[in-house]
């Protein structure tokens, strides 16, 4: 069982689209707008938790075509993603300031979010340690996964919020901004480079 905590805490606090835009939108949009993108990524890495464990995403994947949808669906949100919180700090003339993604933004990114497939498939599939009661053994794994993932995702919120609280220049904090975004854009990228 320590063994799966370890390997949540770090398959989790290393970055992936999850916790970067979570600092991103901290950083861009605040710590309210921040929590519910939170509880939307709750959410859909739950969700994506159950499709695993039930077999349906085994299942949906097994599919070459539905896998490449997913995949262009899912470079699409990310680098969309990524440009709003680019954006976000800076002062663009006669553009609005976007709308931070809310709830939905953060089901949506977790359902589309290859890496919460791959962290949720070996959780789930390996690090057994009650062989007797499998049921019991996934539901202490959804407990342990929850309650380490909640604080790692606050934890990169709040340092977001720090970046939006600091005092410095819009230039500076439109600067931050798109480094997070490039990051994003990052981590996408080696996505496609893994998919080759």
């Amino acid at each position: 069982m320590w063994t799966f905590a370890a390997a949540v805490f770090l398959l989790i606090i290393t970055p992936g689209p999850g916790v970067l835009s979570t600092a991103g939108v901290g950083s861009g949009f605040g710590v309210a707008a921040g929590t519910r993108y939170v509880a939307g990524l709750f959410l859909g890495t739950n969700l994506v938790a159950l499709a695993v464990v039930s077999g349906l995403a085994a299942l949906v994947l097994a599919d070459p075509r539905i896998r490449l949808i997913l995949f262009v669906v899912s470079f699409g949100y990310l680098t969309y993603l990524a440009l709003r919180i680019a954006f976000a700090g800076s002062r663009i003339a006669f553009i609005e300031k976007a709308r931070p993604p809310g709830i939905g933004g953060g089901i949506l990114l977790q359902v589309v979010n290859p890496k919460a497939y791959a962290v949720n498939t070996a959780f789930f599939t390996g690090f057994g340690f009650m062989p007797d009661n499998y049921a019991m053994e996934v539901a202490l794994k959804f407990f342990i996964m929850n309650a380490i993932w909640l604080p790692i995702h606050f934890l990169w919120l709040w340092a977001g919020v720090m970046i939006h609280r600091l005092e410095i220049s819009d230039r500076a904090h439109s600067i931050i901004n798109v480094g997070m975004a490039a990051a994003m854009l990052a981590v996408v990228f080696l996505a496609v480079l893994s998919q080759l």
